[in-house]
């Protein structure tokens, strides 16, 4: 599975953005997805991630009604809404493809291909 992110960007705080994660092979629409994030001197976080099917989903507590995971298996995309951007959500983020029937709630080591990453930055 290759993993391509894109949409990152310099955005004020406030502002929404939207991030797509699109994935190559064929076993995408079985795997969990995730998306993590990681600060300049900060360990990797968690985002949110979701099932194969796109029916669970879970999102990390501070991130809960600003950021939505979402996916088009139709499209092999992923994608993270992110909204109400803060300074402190400033970061690399990174999408994730993890075991196929995966659970939402893999840590970032069970998760088996990572992208590159796409540098989000929100100034105040």
């Amino acid at each position: 599975v290759q993993l391509q992110a894109s949409g990152g960007g310099l955005v004020q705080a406030g502002d929404s953005l939207r991030l797509s994660c699109a994935a190559s092979g064929r076993t995408f629409r079985s795997r969990v997805m995730g998306w993590f994030r990681q600060a300049a001197g900060k360990e990797r976080e968690f985002v949110a991630a979701i099932s194969g099917s796109g029916g669970l989903t879970n999102h990390a507590d501070s991130m809960k009604g600003r950021f939505i995971i979402s996916r088009d298996n139709a499209k092999n995309t992923v994608d993270l809404q992110m909204s109400s951007l803060k300074p402190e959500d400033t970061a690399v983020y990174y999408c994730a493809a993890g075991k196929i029937s995966g659970s939402v709630r893999l840590t970032s080591k069970e998760y088996e291909y990572w992208g590159q990453g796409t540098q989000v930055t929100v100034s105040s």
